[in-house]
């Protein structure tokens, strides 16, 4: 794994080489793959990494990419955008989101 990345696409393409496939989606209390048709809640993930990149004319592009295991094996990514919008997603998946990877 690369300590960094110039782009977001860069990053996502080098972890998809490493196995890291599945698209999660953030919901309010848990995340999803709507390919596989499956939930997992907070405590069902372990967050590898994140990177945040940041856009470089408009503060609206400013994203983070999560690299997740989940407890039954399912390795994947997920694509957060953070700024001053930001949807309803509960307090226990935050604190999930914010954990230091390792």
């Amino acid at each position: 794994m690369n300590s960094s990345y110039n782009t977001l696409s860069e990053a996502i393409k080098d972890f998809q080489s490493k196995g890291y496939t599945e698209d999660f989606n953030l919901l309010e209390n848990h995340i999803e793959s709507r390919s596989l048709k499956k939930k997992w809640a907070p405590d069902e993930l372990i967050v590898i990494k994140f990177y945040r990149f940041e856009g470089e004319s408009n503060p609206a592009d400013n994203s983070i990419l999560y690299v997740i295991e989940t407890t039954d094996g399912t390795k994947g990514l997920l694509v957060d955008s953070y700024g001053a919008q930001r949807g309803a997603v509960s307090s226990e998946m935050i604190q999930k989101l914010k954990m230091n990877p390792h």
